[in-house]
């Protein structure tokens, strides 16, 4: 029962379990890290400001509206 090379495989053995384990917990941290950051970035792009051509046609769009609600009014333009 006291045989020094049981315990030191015992110890080898726990020690490699605890790195493989430590070893997975930080690729898969690193991995969720990667996400988050693919999150932001795609949340920065969805709120960047529109091209000028956007933003010629909606200003185009809204004349158009307003003169067909003037029309609907009846209002002369």
């Amino acid at each position: 029962m006291t045989d020094p090379t049981l315990y030191a495989m015992i110890a080898l053995s726990s020690l490699a379990a605890v790195a493989i384990l430590a070893t997975v917990g930080l690729r898969g941290f690193n991995g969720w890290l990667s996400l988050q950051r693919a999150q932001i970035d795609l949340r920065g792009k969805a709120t960047a400001a529109p091209s000028p051509m956007n933003r010629i046609e909606i200003a185009d769009l809204k004349e158009r509206i307003r003169k067909l609600e003037a029309i609907a009014a009846g209002v002369d333009l």
